[in-house]
């Protein structure tokens, strides 16, 4: 039940984008069409889990015991950033529409916060590898349905009566706020 209850927490209740505001600009960014944001998400969600399971050995195993873990966001961005270079291959020799519509925002799930606070908070909630993997899937699932909610939504505006003056970002960003909202609602199941 535990475990059930760390998965259902992070896709839901602590859910990285709409609660924890991590990864904002790919959420935004790649929200217009749904298989774009089935494509980032996927993306999001191999490169988080890959992200958790190579950071929290290299944490537990040679930081903690050399007493360098002040260098762990530089290790974990340089972990980071190799995966997306692998994933960035792998797109462009595979699905290449795919890795031309992702654009300039596959390169920046490099930086995207929400792939390096999942690294990071798995550490700071001191949880097992198997947590950790389980939290780092949970969260990129997360991602993904926030990305998908939102891109579906923005395709139903761009053909809604929105006024001129908030149509495009300023919209999204509405949207993202009522999103947010309604997933601080799944916080009365952790109670």
């Amino acid at each position: 039940m535990e475990y059930f209850m760390l998965f259902i927490s992070a896709i839901f209740i602590n859910n990285i984008v709409l609660v924890q505001y991590l990864g904002a600009c790919p959420f935004m960014g790649t929200s217009k069409s749904t298989d774009v944001a089935m494509g980032m998400g996927g993306a999001v969600i191999f490169v988080t889990l890959m992200a958790t399971a190579i950071t929290w050995p290299l944490h537990q195993l040679i930081l903690i015991p050399l007493g360098i873990e002040y260098l762990q966001t530089i290790v974990f961005i340089l972990v980071i950033a190799s995966l997306v270079q692998f994933v960035e291959m792998f797109l462009k020799k595979v699905l290449p529409p795919l890795y031309k519509s992702l654009g300039l925002f596959l390169p920046l799930i490099t930086t995207n916060c929400a792939v390096l606070g999942v690294a990071i908070m798995v550490q700071r909630n001191e949880y097992s590898f198997i947590k950790s993997m389980m939290y780092g899937l949970a969260s990129g699932i997360g991602f993904l349905i926030a990305l998908v909610i939102i891109s579906s939504i923005r395709e139903r505006l761009d053909i809604a009566p929105v006024p001129h003056v908030l149509r495009g970002v300023p919209i999204a960003l509405i949207m993202a706020g009522i999103m947010s909202l309604a997933f601080f609602a799944f916080q009365g199941m952790a109670a």
